[in-house]
């Protein structure tokens, strides 16, 4: 499916012209494997010149584009299903008997739909954890996106889940290195310390460190998690994982709220990169915000994630590049604490690095991942400081065209295929909860 139809421009190069990059007028140029090739007043001439196709930029505001590193794209098929409940009742309840229902075709439409919403909210690349990650894979390519796929490893302590388990996360492996397409790679994902046992966590950082994966994993969530790993294993959720060899250079842990001082030191020693996911944490009443403060101390690359959409509902990361900065200034009380300019780069340079989707900046060389935001949107009027409108005064609906690795995913709004997404994952959705019923 050709992700290009409604717009001119077939493929690349392509010429940006008379764009805002930091204050500056420019033309943004794109060679032919949808990299950076030059930016500068005057910079696309030639090309222009050349016949190479030229998007007018007419004065508009490029940044780099958005990268989410937290998520369960598919469960946007579960947005408003269960909300306002406490975690535990509304997982055991609600969440995991309405998955247990779901197919592969479900995955698709879930994860089609949920980078419809990521494109029109600025996102170009995302790490997913989730089930039927083939089929979610088959949903990325087709959408244009760049994504870190990995299969929920949940084996309970059973021997025989635990080798299906395995399976499916070699199978996943296989599939993803079949069609060869770069901007699609895959990562271990087990789920938790409370869901996997120690062998599953041992194969997993084993069959990670062999065949060079990235590894995702929520850590430290609530309060009770590191209670529990406590009394079972003797050790907090951060020194278990280490045991078992799982925190590395490649691994991305998600939400972090209950780690210590001393946990956020190890995970800088290891290099590891945290998602910080401040409107699924305070929805889900976690009761501590991650310490960011000691995360930044200890070199910790720290990141931003939406979460699933059952429990944020959204996946526009300018709303959680607020309540990202909201919540930490609240919470430690220190209304100098994580400032805008910051909050853009754990959205952008930070969660690019953590997926090595590039460098996340607007330079030669890099990919061409980026946004081109209305100037005339009325979150940008007046525009004193380009990031203090970014964070605390724009949405995604700023958003006018989106470019990865050098592909039109939007431009001037409009998205190709959008009304078959809405109407095929709105008939998975009913589908879905009729089954379960």
């Amino acid at each position: 499916m050709a992700n290009q139809e409604i717009f001119p421009w077939k493929k690349n190069p392509l010429v940006l012209t008379d764009v805002l990059v930091q204050g500056r007028r420019v033309d943004i140029c794109i060679d032919e494997q949808g990299f950076i090739e030059a930016i500068g007043e005057g910079a696309g001439r030639a090309g222009t010149r050349a016949g190479i196709p030229c998007i007018e930029g007419k004065g508009a505001i490029a940044i780099p584009g958005l990268v989410n590193t937290h998520t369960h794209a598919a469960m946007t098929l579960l947005r408003g299903y269960a909300d306002d409940m406490h975690l535990s009742e509304w997982l055991e309840t609600r969440i995991w008997p309405l998955e247990a229902h779901l197919t592969g075709e479900d995955l698709y439409w879930g994860t089609r739909l949920a980078c419809l919403e990521m494109i029109r909210t600025g996102t170009v690349a995302f790490n997913d954890m989730y089930f039927y990650m083939q089929d979610a894979a088959r949903a990325v390519q087709e959408m244009g996106m760049k994504a870190v796929l990995s299969y929920g490893f949940i084996d309970l302590g059973d021997p025989d889940r635990r080798e299906r388990e395995i399976r499916a996360t070699e199978e996943l492996v296989a599939a993803v290195r079949r069609m060869q397409d770069p901007r699609i790679r895959v990562a271990v994902g087990p789920h938790a310390v409370y869901t996997v046992s120690r062998e599953g966590l041992s194969w997993l950082a084993e069959f990670s460190r062999k065949e060079q994966l990235g590894i995702h994993i929520h850590l430290s969530e609530t309060e009770k998690e590191v209670i529990d790993c406590q009394v079972q294993n003797g050790r907090r959720p951060p020194a278990w994982l280490e045991s078992c060899g799982l925190l590395t250079p490649r691994t991305v842990v998600a939400h972090g709220c209950w780690l210590d001082r001393e946990e956020c030191a190890l995970l800088g020693r290891k290099s590891v990169h945290i998602s910080h996911n401040p409107q699924s944490n305070m929805k889900l009443a976690v009761n501590r915000a991650m310490p960011y403060p000691d995360l930044i101390a200890h070199g910790v690359n720290v990141t931003l994630g939406t979460d699933g959409c059952a429990s944020n509902n959204s996946l526009d990361l300018f709303g959680t590049m607020k309540t990202a900065a909201l919540l930490q200034k609240f919470f430690w009380n220190q209304e100098t604490l994580l400032p805008a300019a910051d909050v853009v780069a754990m959205a952008t340079e930070n969660g690019a690095r953590a997926l090595g989707t590039g460098s996340g900046r607007l330079e030669p060389g890099a990919p061409a991942d980026l946004l081109l935001l209305s100037p005339d949107h009325i979150c940008n009027i007046p525009l004193h400081r380009l990031e203090s409108n970014l964070v605390y005064s724009c949405s995604g609906s700023a958003v006018d065209t989106v470019l990865c690795q050098g592909k039109v995913l939007m431009h001037e709004r409009r998205v190709p295929y959008e009304k078959e997404i809405l109407a095929g994952a709105t008939k998975a959705a009913a589908d879905l909860v009729r089954r379960s019923a």
